[in-house]
């Protein structure tokens, strides 16, 4: 149990840390308002009309920090990536069959981000496409993987 809980502090706070990084290096956004059409999608959803760099949405800082500086945002995706596997492991523990359903959600939603991400025209986009794409085998050979252990695992033992 205590190993688990160091491991998804130290994963947390390097999410936090990235997380805040990303945000201010997003926030390069303001001052280029060439891209203000091409890197809100945020603010597009919201209906937010852009007249000035300050009507630009905070999760609009994100994508941009992802397009041209993925440094950080790759942390913040590798970091969620770890403290989910290891959230998954626990629940193992606990609960099998819950464990191999979370891993299934979590696979599926990895494959439509890299959906999202496919073919994109950015450097950054690129890469996200590549660690959503193998974030999303990992947790379906994850889930096997379990299964497998679940379902042979009682027949194994003496």
């Amino acid at each position: 149990m205590f190993k688990y809980v160091i491991q998804l502090i130290l994963g947390f706070l390097t999410l936090l840390m990235s997380t805040a990084i990303s945000w201010y290096e997003g926030s390069g956004i303001i001052d280029n308002p060439q891209e203000w059409k091409y890197s809100t999608p945020f603010s597009q959803i919201f209906n937010i009309e852009i007249s000035s760099g300050q009507d630009i949405s905070q999760l609009d800082y994100f994508v941009y920090a992802a397009k041209f500086q993925p440094f950080f945002p790759t942390i913040m995706t590798v970091s969620v990536l770890y403290i989910c596997t290891v959230l998954i492991f626990f629940i193992f523990q606990l609960n099998r069959q819950l464990a191999i359903i979370l891993s299934g959600i979590i696979s599926c939603v990895f494959i439509v981000m890299s959906a999202i991400f496919f073919n994109s025209s950015t450097v950054g986009g690129n890469i996200f496409f590549w660690i959503t794409a193998v974030g999303a085998l990992i947790f379906i050979s994850m889930g096997i993987s379990l299964w497998y252990r679940k379902k042979y695992m009682f027949k194994l033992q003496p």
